[in-house]
């Protein structure tokens, strides 16, 4: 599309088009600073997650890996955290044996064996007793030097091993689990090795009550984080700057941590999807897409934001603003049990096109929410308890115009939730707050 035709875009067609005035949000902040309902999960639904999975299982033994040390830091594997919520067990293993007699050892709990020397650099871990099953929440715990004799007799038993953790493609190391099913299948006759790796797809999806809490925490730190950014954004502060005010307020609300590195794309940045410098200038004419998230008990928010630079819109930046916006109020409105995601990006992408804007959304409408900033799709119609991004975009470099609006939804029994709604949105609430500075 032309310079001249994006210009000339009757403002009053995009303003017509739109249903009925938001609310207004204006975010003002609020008086006192929420507490989250919950601040961590409890042991019991840990345990009951781990039930959920031996029953899915039939007669079939499984192992979910917490994964190896992979740098300076150890970022424990989602799948293991969504079953434990142990996160500084490097090599734990979980063995899932639905056949084995004694029902204190249908579900084991595999540490790596101490060692003092290591410990000291790593941190202290603890013996095997006890206090440290209850604290955990698992009646067995050995260590790993154990596991190949378990896994032998449970694979004997029910000549079944089940693949829990997702598949990978071929360019990539083959998951841990199929690997180590391989060589168990080599040495034994008659193991079988099966597909099971939607059970915690959709476990994950589908949020519990205390889940949605955790999510919703981080996000009213992030919309904290979003105002702070709204009344330090001016021209020649720099997009720097502004991170800095996104993250500073982040951590002083009780964020712990980033959902993912925030992105602050000012002028021509604002059209590059990962933009990760945050380096350049904040020039006055130009607009600024802030794409940020806080993580909170383990629980990322991920919201995006496009400010105007001086505060206010200019009329063509209005007119392809409110384009968009109305291609995310349509993309909410089609959010409810049953939708594909696909389905809810059709309904974003037709707005888009209609506005002949078709061709500079580039990306698909969102994604999972939850452990991970994009948490694992289950690849199924959304059920109640998901939680996803929904976030149309519009992206011209030859006019140095990026622009994505980005907000965080629940699926409920009755239709959706936006958790975001909160964070100020529409170009009126924006300039509205802006002003403030």
């Amino acid at each position: 599309m032309s310079k001249r035709t994006l210009t000339a875009m009757p403002r009053r067609r995009v303003l017509h088009e739109r249903a009925a005035p938001l609310p207004d949000r204006s975010a003002s902040r609020p008086a006192s600073f929420p507490e989250p309902e919950h601040t961590e999960i409890m042991l019991g639904e840990y345990m009951q997650r781990r039930e959920r999975v031996l029953k899915s299982l039939g007669k079939s033994a499984a192992l979910v890996f917490a994964g190896t040390e992979g740098g300076e830091h150890f970022a424990v594997n989602p799948f293991f955290f969504h079953l434990t919520g142990i996160a500084n067990e490097s090599g734990a293993v979980l063995l899932f044996d639905p056949t084995s007699d004694d029902p204190r050892k249908r579900v084991i709990l595999f540490l790596r064996p101490l060692n003092p020397e290591a410990d000291r650099w790593d941190g202290l871990r603890e013996h095997l007793s006890g206090a440290l099953r209850a604290r955990l929440g698992f009646r067995t715990v050995l260590r790993t030097t154990q596991l190949p004799m378990w896994l032998a007799n449970a694979a004997r038993r029910a000549k079944s091993l089940a693949c829990l953790h997702p598949f990978v493609q071929h360019t990539q190391n083959v998951t841990e689990d199929l690997a180590t099913y391989r060589k168990v299948a080599e040495r034994m006759v008659g193991v079988q090795i099966e597909d099971r790796t939607d059970v915690l797809p959709r476990m994950r999806a589908a949020k519990s009550r205390t889940e949605i809490s955790l999510i919703k925490h981080a996000i009213d730190i992030t919309h904290e984080g979003f105002l702070s950014a709204m009344r330090t954004l001016a021209p020649d502060v720099g997009e720097a700057a502004i991170q800095q005010s996104l993250e500073q307020t982040y951590a002083s609300r009780g964020g712990q941590g980033l959902a993912f590195g925030s992105i602050v794309g000012s002028g021509l940045n604002a059209t590059v999807l990962h933009y990760r410098a945050n380096s350049g200038p904040t020039n006055a004419g130009e607009l600024v897409v802030i794409d940020s998230g806080a993580k909170f008990g383990g629980y990322c928010a991920d919201i995006t934001r496009t400010l105007p630079v001086n505060g206010r819109f200019s009329r063509q930046q209005r007119a392809i603003y409110d384009v968009v916006l109305m291609a995310q109020e349509a993309a909410i409105n089609a959010c409810r049990p049953g939708a594909s995601l696909w389905e809810i990006d059709a309904a974003a992408r037709s707005v888009i096109e209609h506005a002949d804007l078709g061709d500079f959304f580039i990306h698909g409408i969102g994604h999972h929410l939850g452990l991970e900033v994009h948490d694992i799709d289950p690849r199924t119609p959304l059920e109640p308890g998901a939680v996803v991004t929904i976030e149309p975009g519009v992206y011209i470099p030859d006019q140095k115009l990026g622009i994505r609006i980005e907000d965080d939804v629940l699926i409920t029994s009755r239709g959706r939730q936006v958790l975001s709604e909160a964070i100020p949105k529409t170009a009126p609430e924006i300039e509205r707050v802006m002003g403030e500075r």
